[in-house]
């Protein structure tokens, strides 16, 4: 076997070992990309849906009829933050209890508000998708506050994971992803390493 042959032989393992090393490569590097970019959306959903709402005493509420179309459809997330009634203004997304003390909450557009001698306010609502405006008039005692920003389809999760699960599940899942980002990583230097010792070996054939 002539020296031209062995180096020709030696070329083309080093090629593949390359070529194989560089698929490798680019397979990692996809997954490190989508694993970075789950984690960024997971991250900018628990600070947008429980870090910002907690800064200013907001709450998050899931539109769940049709009434607030085409804007708010169902499932969007609301945020809502406290707001003084004096500062309520005409146009503003109101959230407010059908009943005052009670859960349950509408979340309309102000389309009238009215205030008495003494200084009590009360708002007429109305939504979106309504042709009239809601029957009673919303008193200041069930104000909940008005829309901060919203989300659209991340309702759905809210409704699912509300209350105490969501301050479990969250930290959990953000924990997870930071574990196998590591574990990305980690397993990226390992094969590179692993590369090198190849394509070493390989040359010293």
């Amino acid at each position: 076997m002539t020296e031209s042959t062995v180096t020709s032989r030696r070329e083309r393992r080093i090629t593949a070992a390359a070529i194989a090393a560089r698929g490798r490569s680019l397979w990692h590097y996809l997954n490190v990309s989508i694993s970075a970019a789950v984690l960024i959306l997971v991250l900018a959903l628990a600070v947008m849906t429980i870090a910002l709402p907690a800064l200013v005493g907001g709450r998050p509420f899931t539109v769940l009829t049709q009434s607030m179309e085409p804007g708010l459809p169902p499932g969007t997330l609301l945020v809502v933050r406290p707001t003084v009634p004096a500062e309520i203004r005409l146009g503003d997304v109101l959230t407010y209890q059908i009943e005052s003390g009670k859960p349950a909450v509408i979340s309309h557009r102000v389309v009238q508000k009215s205030s008495t001698a003494e200084g009590t306010i009360s708002f007429i609502t109305q939504g979106d998708n309504n042709d009239i405006p809601d029957d009673k008039a919303v008193q200041e005692v069930q104000i909940v506050g008005t829309l901060w920003y919203s989300i659209p389809l991340l309702g759905y999760v809210n409704t699912a994971v509300n209350g105490d699960a969501r301050a479990v599940i969250v930290p959990i899942a953000v924990v997870l992803l930071f574990g196998y980002a590591g574990w990305m990583l980690v397993s990226g230097v390992r094969d590179a390493r692993r590369d090198r010792r190849s394509a070493a070996g390989v040359a010293s054939d």
